[in-house]
């Protein structure tokens, strides 16, 4: 009689469908772990080579071989990824490395030793940069740098060109347009800073109902109590307009476009690794509520510098 597969195991995939499947993962942002088979002594179910993928909702792809073995790896995969905590910008490349006698210690039959590598991975969080401005250039070359997958959007090809834009993906479309056809996500940023404010707002009122994780306008203090009393009147609520990050950017007395994408970078790191940079502002309506609440200056270098 066949024994009934372990709740964990997996169907069996084609082992070239493992590489299938990670480019799939990688490319829609999601976080998983990488389980390879470096070792093995003896009769084993897998050899060197084998692989397997565990996602974060637990589904998978590949084999490692099966039974007993796949079963209490799989287990050591879910707690690699817990630890690191899905969604809080723990960093990638976190591994784990574990060594099995699959007889003694497993009760499997083999009799042999096999040794599986773990790795967490991820995709590189996505930035979208709408505006191909002066701030945009250096912020889109730092934030590449700092390990963002970079994107930016103007409708300008004058200025959206490869010399000025080495390190990040093109895309020559009107802002907004794109922004309402971008089906962004709750591990997506994006920093607003085209050449016109009337643009700005459409693209943030585009932008907005997505709920990214980082969701930044470049501009003024006034520029910003313009937009939010904009938005609240149309019927945006308080707690999606708390979500703009306005004026963005760290308070570090940023003049120039090199030292504001320098203060944008370092609070999109920040928000990346789990931080939580003091808020420069609260929504009208509710700072009314709180008098004793002050919101902090902006830069004054801020002031139209997205152009």
């Amino acid at each position: 009689m066949t024994p009934e597969p372990l709740p964990d195991s997996p169907q069996n995939h084609d082992p070239a469908d493992v590489w299938t499947v990670l480019g799939r993962w990688r490319a829609e942002g999601r976080r998983f772990v990488l389980l390879t088979v470096v070792e093995s002594r003896g009769f084993t179910p897998q050899k060197p080579g084998g692989r397997m993928l565990l996602g974060g909702r637990g589904e998978t792809a590949g084999t490692i071989g099966g039974g007993a073995i796949e079963h209490d790896c799989l287990r050591e995969a879910r707690a690699l990824l817990s630890e690191q905590g899905s969604g809080s910008g723990g960093p990638a490349g976190v591994t784990r490395t574990v060594r099995r006698q699959l007889t003694t210690e497993l009760g499997m039959c083999c009799g042999g030793e096999m040794v599986v590598h773990m790795e967490v991975l991820e995709a590189l969080p996505r930035l979208v940069v709408f505006g191909a401005g002066h701030v945009a250039r250096p912020l889109a070359a730092l934030a590449a740098g700092a390990g963002f997958a970079v994107t930016v959007v103007d409708a300008r090809a004058d200025w959206l060109t490869a010399e000025r834009f080495p390190d990040a993906a093109r895309m020559l479309r009107d802002p907004e347009v794109w922004a309402r056809e971008w089906p962004g996500g709750p591990a997506d940023h994006a920093v607003v800073t085209t050449h016109d404010h009337a643009l700005d707002q459409r693209v943030v009122q585009a932008i907005l109902p997505l709920e990214l994780r980082f969701t930044g306008l470049i501009g003024s203090l006034a520029k910003q109590r313009k937009f939010a009393l904009r938005l609240l009147a149309r019927g945006f609520e308080e707690e999606a307009v708390a979500r703009l990050r306005s004026p963005v950017g760290l308070a570090i007395g940023a003049r120039t476009p090199e030292e504001i994408a320098v203060s944008i970078v370092a609070e999109l790191i920040a928000v990346r690794r789990g931080g939580t940079p003091e808020r420069g502002w609260l929504p009208p309506a509710r700072a009314r509520r709180e008098p004793g609440v002050a919101p902090v200056a902006a830069d004054p270098g801020m002031k139209g510098a997205g152009r």
